[in-house]
């Protein structure tokens, strides 16, 4: 109960900062709503007597207030609607915006390679939805709460007895709350599965994925595993529904019993004289109001308890995003140190970066990813990784970009630590383009905008990085120009080839003018190697710039070495270690794994 009442003033408090004017409105027009469905009940008995007496004057005046108090319970409780439907709505657009708030709230990744937050955040984004109609429950809640007050008051003017009544509803309220907790427990439960089941529906749907699927002939078996996922979660869920649904009648059929009594013991009284068939009718008109009462406050109560639910994992998972530090060696996240004193981002670098026996694991595994590495990166120069797949190429990246943070050792800028600055202000620093680019189905202004939002709306400035990415060609064949939509998803926007997004993810990395760090991470995948070779050359000539102008440091990742020999320095990781580095010529002459393996792409191409 005590869940039931905090989630009750968590969501008026909630309503309240939405739109108080429309909350107030609504309480007032639902309280007259409610308080009328008794008083029609004492209506009925009146006219029931007077038309026995044949006082026909006051039964006709009785019923037709009896009809203008209907009226009004249907209306008010229609205006009341309209009131607090829009209030749900602005609170769960609250909702959502925390929700977005504790998922993309940290500067690292961490939380979101942990699966007990992403079930959270499963479970959160599934049910929200039904927190708008929270406002609903607790405002119909409060009304009935008031209702059986009132019927309460009347029913014991008749027979104390009678009083008993209101309280039979208890059984089926305590039982509905246990009925609750296990469908919650079935779906925690049950909640990889469901994220599983929702995974392999995307890829079976999403154009992305759905042309393998096709040439593969694997329709058939992504099904079958989809089907065996959610036969599993749905046993899950049906064993939990059959035993709420037992359990709610149990409550249900206590109440049934009380309300038999009610009626037996005012017949019994109506033969003995000492109640009216107007009392008789009241009796009746009541019981029946109190069953509606009953079954609409436990199916509120459910739900409501099912909101608690939901804030609680919200709760859960604003708790987690107060550990903002790096992994331990197990995989735990562990608090962020606090800089003794602040420190800036320095404006240019001097110096360059160094990682000092850097290790890295990723939160809740034990695999080790990076294990010592030790590396200086000058200012103004550019570095190539390269490396087999499974290398620490794409996890060293992201450490740099402060999107993790190391198991041990520590990576500094200038001599300061990155986990003493300010890591917002680092990542404001910081052009990127990884491999898994994202597709942002927005206008093209938009998806080239993001990548400096301040200056998104900036046509000038969105044009200057078209041009220095060349995707002029791609602008060009888009009805609207920077003002064409791109994508399906959300209306009638230009498809793009993959190439061409990949383009344009690279003329966001051109938004943000003089970077510290320009992060390459396979940005050219989808093109042929003479486009890439002709990115990686302008690249270069903007890296030089950027390093003469803020000693900015270009860091790429590419699989083709004629495009990795273009960097000023070459590291090569082997299982997550320093194996090597130096210039292109030093390593194909040190005849070690960069030889091996430049040598090996060369013939191939050869």
């Amino acid at each position: 109960m005590r869940r039931i009442v905090l989630s009750a003033v968590f969501v008026l408090r909630l309503a309240a900062a939405a739109d108080r004017t429309r909350l107030l409105r609504a309480i007032g027009l639902m309280t007259v709503g409610y308080l009328a469905t008794p008083v029609i009940a004492l209506g009925l008995r009146e006219f029931t007597d007077a038309a026995l007496a044949r006082r026909l004057e006051v039964a006709t005046w009785v019923i037709a207030g009896v009809a203008v108090l209907l009226v009004l319970e249907l209306m008010l409780g229609h205006f009341a609607h309209l009131s607090y439907f829009e209030v749900g709505e602005l609170a769960e657009t609250t909702l959502n915006e925390e929700l977005v708030r504790h998922v993309n709230g940290s500067p690292g990744m961490e939380r979101l390679d942990d699966p007990d937050f992403a079930d959270n955040v499963n479970l959160v984004r599934e049910e929200l939805g039904n927190t708008r109609t929270a406002v609903e429950s607790v405002l119909q809640l409060g009304g009935l709460a008031l209702q059986t007050g009132l019927t309460t008051v009347v029913l014991v003017t008749l027979d104390p007895w009678l009083a008993l009544l209101p309280l039979a509803a208890l059984p089926s309220v305590l039982v509905g709350r246990w009925a609750q907790n296990l469908l919650e427990s079935a779906k925690e439960a049950s909640a990889e599965n469901t994220r599983r089941t929702r995974h392999l529906l995307a890829l079976a749907t999403a154009p992305a994925s759905i042309k393998e699927i096709r040439l593969f002939h694997a329709e058939a078996a992504l099904l079958r595993e989809q089907d065996a996922n959610w036969s599993r979660t749905s046993a899950v869920l049906r064993r939990a529904h059959l035993r709420a649904a037992a359990l709610r009648a149990a409550g249900q059929l206590v109440f049934a019993l009380a309300y038999g009594g009610a009626i037996t013991l005012v017949l019994w009284q109506a033969e003995q004289g000492r109640a009216g068939v107007g009392d008789v009718i009241l009796v009746i008109t009541l019981a029946v109001q109190v069953s509606v009462q009953v079954a609409g406050a436990a199916t509120l109560l459910t739900g409501l308890q099912g909101v608690g639910r939901t804030l609680d994992r919200l709760t859960s998972l604003r708790d987690h995003g107060s550990r903002e530090g790096g992994p331990r060696e197990d995989g735990r996240v562990t608090p962020a140190r606090t800089a003794p004193v602040p420190r800036a981002v320095p404006a240019a670098l001097r110096e360059g970066i160094r990682l000092e026996n850097l290790s890295f694991v990723y939160p809740g595994t034990g695999r080790v990813v990076l294990e010592d590495v030790t590396l200086t990166i000058p200012a103004g120069g550019s570095v190539a990784l390269v490396g087999e797949n499974g290398a620490g190429k794409s996890t060293l990246v992201k450490l740099l970009c402060g999107l993790y943070r190391p198991t041990s050792g520590r990576i500094l800028v200038d001599g300061t630590d990155l986990r003493d600055l300010p890591a917002g202000e680092w990542q404001a620093r910081v052009a990127s383009l990884f491999q898994d680019f994202a597709r942002f189905e927005l206008l093209l202004r938009e998806n080239v905008g993001v990548g400096d939002v301040a200056r998104m709306e900036d046509e000038q400035a969105v044009l200057k990085a078209v041009e220095l990415s060349r995707a002029g060609r791609i602008v060009a064949s888009v009805p609207g120009g920077l003002s064409g939509l791109l994508g399906h998803g959300y209306g009638q926007g230009t498809e793009l080839s993959t190439g061409q997004w990949q383009t344009l993810g690279l003329a966001r990395s051109h938004m943000r003018e003089d970077p510290l760090l320009l992060v390459l991470d396979e940005p050219a995948a989808a093109l042929d190697a003479a486009a890439e070779h002709a990115v990686f050359e302008r690249y270069a000539t903007l890296s030089a710039e950027t390093g003469r102008r803020s000693g900015g440091i270009t860091l790429f990742v590419s699989h083709r070495f004629s495009t990795v020999r273009m960097a000023d320095m070459i590291v090569v990781l082997d299982q997550g270690r320093v194996a090597e580095s130096g210039d292109h010529r030093a390593l194909v002459t040190r005849r070690g794994l960069y030889a091996e393996l430049y040598e090996l792409q060369e013939r191939i191409y050869h």
